[in-house]
């Protein structure tokens, strides 16, 4: 059996704040949708450019958290105010089906930039859409910045994935519901980690992003003892 897994975590720990587990079938969007109801007006909240569109921005943004989101090369995003810092205001269109049911275009704030090699050469073109629209609060360089943390999820997961199962391991159930209730004990034993993680950087006065995942890991897996013994139900 294989699962989708889609995850909200905090950048500033790599904890996991919530999850949405699915048959491999299912899209990242039909995912997010099951977490939005753990998203509020406190987070900002980046996602990449897998996740733009109109009805899954239109929900994230009713939640009353900020959102900064990567759009790819050909979403249409048109020029409709250039603003002081050089972002400008757009709007994402209503989808034809939904023009019927009176959806408004949504206004957001681009932000756009450019990634540059040793001799200045351009190698990546990030275009971001947000929902802070005041540059003034949010200056353009900044969500630049901000949005690059972003990557903190991909340690984050790479530790869930290789670090808390080892390389190469799979889930040993072969059936859909004990493969989905073995992602979220795994789940459950690395918000743990984490949790321990953070308790021992507030201790120390430590960035928990400096703490190894890895030394904590084997700091807990010393008195629990070999997991494997205990197979899967």
């Amino acid at each position: 059996a294989q699962l989708r897994l889609l995850v909200l975590a905090e950048c500033g720990t790599r904890a996991l704040i919530t999850a949405s587990v699915g048959a491999y079938s299912t899209g990242q969007k039909t995912l997010t949708a099951a977490l939005l109801p753990k998203v509020d007006e406190s987070m900002l909240v980046l996602a990449d450019r897998n996740f733009a569109g109109y009805e899954l921005w239109r929900d994230a943004a009713a939640t009353g958290a900020a959102l900064v989101w990567r759009m790819s090369a050909s979403f249409p995003l048109p020029v409709d105010e250039v603003l002081a810092d050089g972002s400008y205001l757009s709007r994402l269109n209503v989808p034809k089906e939904l023009v019927r049911t009176g959806a408004r275009p949504i206004i957001v704030r681009v932000v756009e930039y450019h990634l540059l090699d040793a001799a200045g050469a351009v190698t990546e073109t990030f275009v971001l859409a947000t929902t802070l629209l005041d540059p003034a609060t949010a200056p353009a360089r900044e969500l630049a910045e901000l949005y690059h943390q972003r990557w903190q999820i991909e340690t984050a997961i790479g530790a869930f994935k290789s670090q808390l199962r080892g390389n190469g391991v799979v889930l040993r159930s072969k059936t859909p519901d004990g493969a989905e209730q073995e992602c979220w004990a795994l789940l459950c034993a690395y918000h743990a980690i984490r949790e321990a993680i953070c308790a021992a950087a507030t201790l120390t006065d430590h960035d928990p992003l400096r703490l190894s995942f890895v030394n904590a890991l084997d700091a807990v897996r010393g008195p629990v003892g070999d997991q494997a013994a205990f197979p899967p139900s």
